[in-house]
């Protein structure tokens, strides 16, 4: 195929590879001289502009010498290079010595100077460094900002190399140029230990890794470029060294390992920053988990709207005399007579309300109540309330999250009574005596149930008819207790 670009028409040829985003190409121009043509497809979303950026200027990057485009893809021709890192990696048997590791190390970097603050790489990896001209080059710098604008709409994991992507993208973070120094940091550990820090069965694992787990100790390695290599993969992006950092750093190696007296302090230094990072990655699992439980809260709210309206607009579809008034978060009060029925709002939970009682076997992240009153009868009864949790406490422990009805009640053992049987308790220490193994002052009084938007009947008329009893006089104590056995329906320990 014969393609007319800006600066010429170069002949199209057999196809060589995919290149991180696109097909690539062989291609000569109109002089003979050989080249590669990388086509990418216009995706929606990501426009002509992305690909370029004017980097004349920076040192060790394949350059693009040529561009257009057809009907279906932008066109970039750029210099045939001799092999990618990859392939120089799998022909020297998976792992280089620290020299070697050195040397290539200066290229890259020497690039990621020249780009920072700039333009950042998104996408640093083996098969985007190729020796070209005698340097090792970076390529591929539009195709990754192309890609991820391309993904943007999706899950944008498709814009992101799980192997070699920094936490804060995993996160879907703004990438900047200590994402590529994180992703040069596990380009370095591979080529020093012939595996990478970070492996896993699926993107699940390899996310959790990054986020949260230590690479293993470069324990054959120099300790100045071990730790330089460690510091690289902190999790913290301001926590990494620059490029300029780097460059020096990189200099000194081979100076430092020459000197007894300079060796010990590597090792000194290796081990602050060995402490540093653990630090770093605490850091990050707690961050993680933050944004976790922020996201999971967010859909409580969502599911907790329809579930309150559903439940609302049911009610007063056969109780046009009841007075409704809205509450804070979401929440309402119904009142019919001497009834009040009160739902109430969605509220974080925090992970450490279980006090010294042992932690549920499951996740609570929201909570709430339903709470339908009456004035006190000649028994001192004074009506029922449930918890609402959202939690994943399915007994298949599949971990999903959704919203889950419960109560509790006061141990039969107990000699004592609560105005309203049974009754709501958010998760706390309380609760979780009821929940756990063994007697004590509380225990279950209903099974967790879920609650499916789109499927509520038999919550909405169990609820209604208690309301309807209520409002004329007629609700009274349950005859046993719990009224429905929870055995079962909650553990997964």
């Amino acid at each position: 195929m014969r393609v007319q670009l800006k600066d010429g028409v170069w002949l199209l040829g057999d196809r060589i590879g995919d290149g991180g985003y696109g097909r690539v190409l062989e291609a000569r121009g109109d002089a003979g001289q050989a080249a590669v043509a990388k086509l990418v497809p216009k995706e929606p979303g990501a426009e002509r502009e992305l690909l370029f950026a004017n980097l004349d200027d920076v040192r060790n990057v394949v350059p693009i010498i040529d561009s257009g485009e057809t009907d279906s893809d932008w066109v970039l021709i750029m210099p045939r290079a001799d092999r990618s890192l990859r392939e120089h990696l799998d022909g020297a048997g998976g792992c280089l010595d620290p020299a070697s590791t050195v040397t290539i190390l200066q290229d890259i970097v020497t690039a990621l100077v020249d780009l920072d603050g700039r333009v950042a790489h998104r996408d640093v990896k083996p098969e985007n460094v190729l020796l070209l001209d005698g340097h090792w080059c970076l390529a591929d710098f539009g195709i990754s900002r192309y890609a991820e604008a391309a993904t943007s709409a999706d899950t944008r994991k498709g814009a992101l190399s799980p192997f070699y992507a920094a936490p804060e993208r995993w996160r879907n973070e703004r990438a900047t140029a200590a994402t590529d120094v994180y992703s040069l940091g596990v380009i370095a550990y591979e080529l020093l230990a012939g595996s990478r820090p970070f492996i896993g069965l699926d993107m699940h694992d390899l996310r959790d890794a990054h986020l949260g787990a230590s690479p293993p100790s470069l324990a054959s390695t120099p300790a100045a470029l071990a730790a330089l290599v460690e510091e690289c993969l902190y999790k913290a992006p301001q926590a990494r060294p620059s490029a300029a950092n780097l460059v020096k750093r990189l200099e000194r190696v081979a100076e430092l390992a020459s000197s007894p007296g300079l060796a010990a302090l590597q090792e000194a230094n290796r081990a602050h920053a060995t402490q540093r990072a653990e630090s770093a990655r605490a850091a990050s699992v707690a961050e993680s988990e933050q944004k976790r439980r922020a996201g999971l809260f967010e859909a409580a709210t969502t599911s907790f709207s329809k579930i309150a309206e559903a439940f609302k607009d049911a009610l007063l579809s056969s109780a046009s005399a009841a007075v409704a008034q809205s509450l804070r978060g979401g929440g309402w009060e119904l009142r019919l007579g001497p009834a009040a029925l009160t739902l109430t709002g969605p509220v974080r939970t925090a992970e450490s309300v279980w006090g010294s009682w042992d932690k549920p076997a499951f996740d609570v992240v929201a909570h709430s109540s339903i709470n339908l009153r009456i004035p006190q009868d000649r028994y001192g009864y004074a009506g029922r309330e449930h918890s609402l949790w959202f939690c994943d406490a399915a007994p298949d422990g599949a971990g999903n999250y959704q919203w889950f009805e419960t109560a509790f009640m006061v141990s039969p053992l107990v000699p004592k009574r609560a105005l309203q049987d049974p009754f709501g308790l958010d998760p706390s220490e309380e609760a979780a005596k009821a929940i756990g193994r063994g007697i004590t002052e509380w225990q279950l009084a209903w099974p967790f149930t879920p609650l499916t938007v789109g499927d509520l009947e038999e919550f909405i008329s169990r609820w209604a008819r208690e309301f309807a009893a209520a409002s004329v006089g007629r609700l009274s104590h349950p005859s046993t207790m719990p009224e429905c056995r929870p055995d079962g329906s909650f553990r997964r320990i």
